[in-house]
């Protein structure tokens, strides 16, 4: 699975470096001692991100969630 996100180019490099993070599902905590800030940064450039607007797309491969399944198997039922 990987995360596209679109609008990436209005973003400044630290908030694409946040959102990046953020967007995985990662804490404020965990951004701010992977990237060397604190918490309250992280928050603020995530934020600032938000405001500019972004959008997040999951691009998934197969079905590694097994929620697609088989739709001929759905019908039969």
């Amino acid at each position: 699975m990987q995360i596209e996100i679109r609008g990436m180019e209005r973003l400044s490099f630290r908030e694409r470096q946040v959102v990046a993070l953020k967007e995985t599902g990662q804490s404020n905590d965990k951004v701010a001692k992977k990237l060397g800030l604190s918490p309250a940064t992280v928050a603020t450039l995530y934020n600032r991100a938000k405001s500019k607007g972004y959008e997040v797309v999951l691009v998934i491969s197969g079905d590694p969630l097994g929620v697609f399944g088989d739709e001929e198997e759905a019908d039969d039922e």
